[in-house]
């Protein structure tokens, strides 16, 4: 579309039927995906989502895009005058244009409980700049549980000092979160009530766990085909932790933005296979990688 062109603003509006709402959606996202500025930010085109990253270079660019988004949600805000507006941790500029309209804002991070006042403490306190080493440990401050890290532990980032694009992007997302209405956690209170009640409590957050969200879909099958295709049948998988004691097996992943070397996994790999822990580990198929690989 050309800069002259008119902002379309398009419902869909599908039968309650699965054969109609899922043609629907991938109807909807065809529209969408014609709209996103990836040219414009020095994207390549098609470069929709963080899986089209191809190189860590790029997510200062990725980013950069998503703030084009901030005047259409403005314009959609100011049409439709929604009751709320829940928005991800990543866009800290929906915190200041929900508020343009009196609309209260809620925070999505993706993440647990846990890691909400972890990630404050450091940034507040920074207690890996009060160690002569990266091998010697310190405690979170202000923190339940005396947890002990090293800075070998924590993120490149954190660890170099380096201002980059992504530490200031953090930077605003916590400020952002100060001045939203609060917090949605995909958690529950039984599975870290501790820090629930820390976060909410001493650190006066306001925060609901609604979690864990999967639960809303009882269909085992829509599950295991949302996201990527896995290397391994689902019935295959659950089949397995069947024959497992409760607790006994460990769930890992980086989550979608990690890029780990061939190094950093075989290292992990080694480790689990050293601490004798039965696990299920989800790793990413690099786009140029073999089909197989020997030491998994």
């Amino acid at each position: 579309m050309s800069s002259e062109s008119v902002q379309l603003h398009i419902f869909f509006f599908p039968f309650m039927a699965q054969g109609h709402m899922i043609p629907t959606i991938d109807m909807a996202k065809l529209f969408a995906a014609r709209g996103f500025p990836t040219v414009e930010a020095g994207l390549p085109e098609g470069c929709e989502n963080v899986d089209s990253v191809s190189s860590p270079d790029m997510f200062p660019a990725f980013f950069i895009a998503t703030k084009m988004l901030q005047q259409p949600l403005e314009q959609l805000l100011k049409d439709y005058q929604p009751s709320c507006l829940v928005a991800d941790m990543f866009f800290p500029w929906a915190t200041d244009v929900a508020a343009k309209f009196g609309i209260p804002r809620l925070v999505f991070h993706g993440t647990c409980f846990f890691s909400l006042p972890a990630n404050d403490a450091m940034r507040l306190y920074e207690p890996h700049k009060k160690v002569p080493s990266d091998s010697e440990t310190f405690v979170i401050p202000n923190f339940p549980g005396k947890i002990k890290l090293t800075r070998a532990q924590l993120t490149d980032f954190t660890q170099q000092e380096v201002e980059t694009y992504f530490t200031n992007l953090l930077k605003e997302a916590a400020e952002s979160e100060l001045k939203s209405y609060g917090v949605v956690v995909n958690s529950f209170y039984e599975l870290e009530s501790v820090y629930a009640d820390h976060y909410r409590k001493v650190l006066g957050r306001k925060a609901w766990h609604i979690g864990p969200v999967s639960l809303c879909s009882k269909d085992a099958e829509d599950k295991a085909q949302r996201g990527k295709e896995a290397s391994i049948d689902e019935h295959e998988c659950l089949k397995w932790l069947g024959t497992k004691k409760s607790n006994s097996v460990v769930y890992i992943c980086f989550g979608t933005i990690a890029k780990l070397s061939d190094s950093q996994l075989k290292e992990i790999a080694m480790g689990l296979e050293a601490s004798g822990q039965q696990f299920i580990w989800v790793v990413r198929k690099g786009k140029n990688e073999k089909e197989e690989e020997g030491w998994l």
